[in-house]
């Protein structure tokens, strides 16, 4: 996967792309002077389909990040595992809004935007992941 995204419908694509993706704590981080937060995880391969469950390591950052605020994630642990289930878009005043990054648990982290733009690529070779992700369905 790359992909390049500058409006909501491109969020979207990075956003099921990135479904059940597991990371460090530590290997997300903001650097405030250049206004990009950055992180890398282990991707599950959605778009694989029924092929054999791949993981493959997926590098992303978000640019023109005026700020970060992180919720119901420990950031005392940088070892700390933790399992992306999605990422929104809410716009605010012309193009700028809010991405939260949602964590399983109930965790999120939110990055307020001059505007979207983000750049997502797969950074290794996949591997074999040991199990599928499961999702609890409603009734």
């Amino acid at each position: 996967m790359k992909l390049v995204v500058t409006d909501e419908e491109d969020l979207k694509v990075m956003s099921a792309g990135l479904q059940d993706a597991v990371g460090k704590v530590g290997d997300f981080a903001y650097d405030a002077a250049a206004r990009r937060f950055a992180a890398v995880v282990n991707r599950f391969r959605w778009e694989d389909g029924n092929k054999p469950n791949m993981r493959v390591r997926t590098g992303f950052h978000f640019d023109d990040v005026l700020g970060v605020k992180a919720a119901r994630i420990r950031q005392d642990d940088p070892e700390g595992i933790v399992s992306l289930l999605s990422v929104d878009f809410t716009a605010g005043e012309d193009a700028a809004g809010a991405v939260t990054l949602n964590f399983s648990g109930g965790g999120a982290i939110r990055l307020d935007v001059e505007c979207l733009n983000a750049h997502i690529e797969d950074i290794s070779a996949p591997w074999r992941a040991r199990r599928r992700p499961h999702h609890e369905t409603d009734g």
